[in-house]
């Protein structure tokens, strides 16, 4: 893990840093973001993959990694909607998990 609240959430051997997101589907299908979505968060999120886990309640299910670029269409949208709202934050935009499934590589399955 990685100092202090405003960087990513870890980083690997190589020194590259990753966004982490964990998912239980025991109670939901998506993954949270950030509680005050904005271009700044989302310029941060642009430069480093996601690791995405997927858990039913303890149990490890599957992991997935997603590039900035297969991401893209949500920035977009994010970046969209926070202008709409007249620069007001977007409160905790979710990722789908049929998204992450569907484009992020699995690197891990139980």
């Amino acid at each position: 893990m990685l100092p202090g609240r405003e960087g990513n959430d870890a980083v690997d051997a190589e020194g590259n840093e990753y966004e982490l997101k964990s998912v239980n589907i025991a109670l939901t299908r998506s993954f949270s973001t950030h509680h005050h979505m904005n271009p700044g968060i989302i310029s941060k999120y642009r430069q480093v993959d996601w690791i995405f886990a997927v858990y039913e309640d303890i149990e490890l299910k599957a992991i997935y990694r997603l590039t900035p670029r297969d991401l893209e269409p949500y920035f977009t949208k994010w970046e969209n909607a926070w202008r709409e709202r007249n620069g007001r934050d977007i409160n905790n935009p979710k990722i789908p998990l049929k998204f992450v499934e569907s484009v992020g590589r699995l690197i891990y399955s139980a």
